[in-house]
């Protein structure tokens, strides 16, 4: 086994992950891996780790898995399958520009969107797929197609709290604000619902605002990470929510604290579409197994 893996730092609006190859690098304990070289302080610092490998299968090109910051996996990231396929397109493991990447919850088409040159990725489009707009198990609710639900008591404040419950292929929790959320209220909100006994599996929880030009400002709050930059399925959900309760169009700006992304859903029986950017920041190697000796390449530093 190498003595040392390679990385590249990417992130989606602000959403920061390490990825890795490997078809090059085999990474034994991802969950452990996730939580060090995560680390801020002492690791790399991300909001998880992504392992991109080779489909073995007919209907997919590549793979994804996603660890949070925590160790925990994660089923779909939005913002990590388009650095995916940045990644690809660029590194010439590729030279399509329709690109199938098998999830833990279902293969996801990526559309690459190119400069002139034919070189570079300026954005890619995700088919999200539908979203999954009621869950028995999870909440206990009827067979309605979307949910509006109370929480009574509110474990957060005084009062209640009203969400619409969206699936993305893992689990959102959306609260429309008046008021863009601050950092305080966000965490001691987003904490305590994502741990709420109606969501048994944890959730994701988005604190969003409509604003006077249209656009959404919406801010995250990520099982396993905490606050991030970005979340490309909270946006999507944040976009179908919206649209399910008369505040959004079809077609929908979200600002994010790291940028944003253009969502359309255009209802029930059709998918969501994401489109954003995708950027490197870095690359690196680090010590197999340990967060000590982290050595960032800064020679290879990608704009």
């Amino acid at each position: 086994m190498p003595q040392t893996v390679h990385f590249s730092k990417m992130h989606g609006a602000g959403n920061d992950y390490i990825y890795v190859d490997t078809t090059l690098y085999n990474i034994p304990c991802p969950e452990d891996a996730a939580r060090l070289w995560s680390d801020r302080h002492k690791g790399i610092g991300s909001d998880g780790l992504v392992l991109i490998g080779r489909a073995r299968m007919p209907e997919a090109d590549f793979t994804m898995r996603i660890f949070n910051a925590d160790g925990s996996e994660a089923m779909m990231c939005g913002n990590a399958s388009r650095c995916i396929g940045k990644y690809v397109y660029e590194r010439g493991l590729t030279q399509k520009t329709e690109v199938r990447l098998l999830t833990t919850s279902g293969i996801k088409t990526l559309h690459l969107h190119m400069d002139e040159s034919g070189h570079t990725v300026t954005s890619v489009t995700v088919d999200m797929g539908e979203p999954i707009l009621s869950n028995p198990q999870q909440l206990d609710c009827d067979d309605k197609q979307w949910i509006e639900r109370e929480l009574m008591p509110s474990p957060a404040q005084p009062g209640a709290i009203k969400g619409t419950f969206v699936s993305m292929g893992n689990p959102h929790f959306v609260v429309f604000c008046s008021e863009t959320a601050t950092d305080e209220e966000l965490t001691r909100i987003g904490s305590q619902l994502e741990h709420h006994p109606m969501f048994p599996e944890r959730c994701n929880i988005e604190l969003a605002t409509p604003q006077a030009d249209g656009s959404i400002r919406t801010r995250v709050w990520e099982r396993g990470s905490g606050i991030t930059q970005a979340c490309g399925t909270g946006a999507c959900a944040t976009a179908v929510a919206a649209h399910l309760t008369g505040r959004g169009s079809q077609q929908q700006t979200i600002v994010m604290d790291g940028g944003e992304l253009s969502i359309e859903w255009r209802g029930k029986g059709t998918s969501v579409l994401m489109t954003g950017g995708a950027e490197f920041v870095y690359e690196g190697e680090v010590p197999c197994g340990s967060s000590e000796e982290i050595h960032i390449n800064t020679s290879r530093q990608r704009h």
